[in-house]
């Protein structure tokens, strides 16, 4: 395994703070705390290098918010100056462990993303039917309070295999434990926040653990995950049966994880396979009832939003695009034209 040293000058440099300041501040630039951050930017980010640098850097507090995604979602949000430093630390985390991800692990990744995950599981659906000449079956699973159970000794001991740079720990030891859930013990400190960037990788990273175990030790060929959903596709249902106590049991004994109860299934391909907001049945894809009920009802929200002068025309326009880029990716043409009707109704009504 290839291991990695000197990587602190490579998040902390100002250079690199001000490479991923850049990236940050994109789509934010009408943010009241980002405009604030930028009104003095220099003095800012070189007061965060100078912390960095002489290891004083403390954590800030989070903001917690709900959001529908479509599940309600509890969001922590760090103030501008952690996650302008969470984008230096991704740009130095991603390389290194991008290229140990399986090709089939969708989330958060470049080149990867819900569309590409759903494409991939569609074809495995159709190679294991036979291009639907035989029944197969789909194993559908999903790990209870996924990032709130993240525990951070074994999250940090798995950074440690690849990372050989004690100042890097530390600071990971401090990005992680900047938060946690409510504790079970004194022992146990667990759940990374779903608003940090950082956590996306640290998601991958914690779960590549579990897709290195079913590639390798048992061996399926037919897996994709996204996130804490995962699917294995086999034309033998008892297997798909047999597979889900190994599952469990490493879950449980290596990552502290369990699945979710009422989210494990095993459905025959022909019934439909529901994964990241489509089903997937044998001659046709279509939406997620839930998904088709949810893009009117946004774009109204955003025509709105636009007249009262809260979002810009490209804003406008940009999530239209969006959504019927969405409907691309299913059988929904029908959809798609009524979608863009309403949209011209809306907009002039």
């Amino acid at each position: 395994m290839k291991i990695y040293k000197d990587l602190y000058w490579l998040i902390i440099s100002p250079a690199s703070l001000f490479k991923a300041w850049d990236v940050f501040k994109s789509d934010k630039k009408n943010k009241i705390d980002v405009m604030d951050f930028e009104l003095d930017l220099e003095k800012n980010i070189f007061d965060l290098y100078r912390d960095l640098k002489s290891a004083i850097y403390k954590h800030g507090q989070y903001k917690g918010f709900w959001i529908h995604d479509p599940k309600l979602r509890r969001i922590h949000k760090a103030t501008v100056r952690d996650r302008v430093l969470h984008h230096a630390i991704f740009n130095v985390l991603n390389p290194i462990f991008e290229p140990i991800f399986i090709p089939n692990s969708f989330s958060c990744r470049i080149g990867k993303g819900t569309h590409k995950g759903m494409k991939k599981v569609a074809e495995m659906l159709s190679i294991m039917s036979q291009n639907n000449t035989r029944q197969c079956y789909a194993l559908k699973c999903d790990i209870r309070k996924f990032f709130d159970s993240i525990d951070h000794n074994i999250l940090i001991s798995i950074l440690d295999k690849k990372i050989k740079d004690e100042k890097v720990m530390n600071l990971m030891r401090e990005i992680v434990e900047s938060f946690e859930v409510k504790r079970q013990n004194l022992f146990e400190r667990r759940g990374v926040p779903i608003g940090n960037l950082t956590s996306q990788i640290f998601a991958n990273i914690y779960m590549n653990e579990f897709d290195q175990f079913v590639k390798h030790k048992l061996k399926i060929k037919y897996y994709a995950r996204y996130t804490d959903d995962f699917i294995i596709v086999s034309t033998d249902k008892v297997y798909l049966e047999n597979l889900i106590p190994l599952i469990q049991d490493f879950l449980k004994t290596k990552l502290c994880l369990e699945l979710h109860p009422k989210k494990v299934d095993i459905v025959k391909h022909i019934r439909g396979v529901d994964f990241l907001g489509y089903v997937i049945l044998p001659k046709h894809i279509k939406l997620r009832t839930k998904t088709k009920r949810k893009i009117p009802k946004k774009i109204k929200e955003r025509v709105d939003r636009y007249k009262q002068g809260k979002i810009t025309e490209l804003t406008l326009y940009s999530s239209l695009q969006s959504y019927l880029g969405v409907l691309s990716h299913a059988n929904a043409y029908k959809l798609s034209q009524e979608l863009q009707n309403k949209f011209w109704f809306w907009l002039n009504e």
